[in-house]
């Protein structure tokens, strides 16, 4: 078994135990508002290898509980903690061959990094940049800085760049 997947079960195993009970609360609430289509949204993901799956979340406004809703996803292995964003069929970028290499994941460099105001393809440029520099290293770097975007960013803005996690002295015109 690969040190990433060790780390998915065992920490999204462990937050899924721990936000469980709020899980439930917000699922319980948000049935009592009777939305149409039911407490979960579904909407058909490509995975690793181009797999298709049924991506389940829970329909709240907080999107917070939305994307830990997501948890029992990586346990079972369809979804990484990090990742590139999942994305449906046809979404564009959804069939480039670098993002069919891992699994998607609940958080990432554009997830972190989301809302920043750059150029509008900048999420996809960062989801590649993360495909072609994952490592565990880089994945707890980013698990480390999610909670502090996620709390301190204004409008799920975050100052995360996709340099943070290289070696120092590193210079791109080398």
């Amino acid at each position: 078994m690969h040190l990433k997947r060790i780390l998915d079960l065992t920490l999204g195993s462990a937050l899924l135990a721990l936000t469980a009970p709020l899980l439930a609360a917000a699922a319980a609430a948000t049935a009592l508002r009777r939305p149409p289509g039911g407490v979960f949204a579904r909407e058909a993901c490509t995975g690793l290898d181009g797999r298709p799956f049924t991506l389940r979340t829970l329909r709240t406004r907080h999107r917070h509980l939305a994307t830990l809703s997501r948890l029992p996803h990586v346990v079972r292995g369809e979804m990484s903690l990090v990742g590139p964003a999942p994305l449906p069929p046809g979404a564009p970028g959804e069939d480039a061959r670098w993002r069919r290499s891992v699994k998607p994941g609940l958080t990432g460099l554009a997830q972190v990094r989301g809302g920043s105001g750059l150029p509008w393809d900048e999420p996809l440029m960062l989801d590649q940049h993360y495909v072609e520099h994952h490592g565990i290293g880089l994945d707890v770097a980013l698990l480390l800085r999610t909670p502090a975007a996620l709390l301190t960013a204004p409008r799920g803005e975050a100052d995360l760049s996709d340099a943070d996690h290289r070696r120092r002295g590193y210079s791109a015109a080398e």
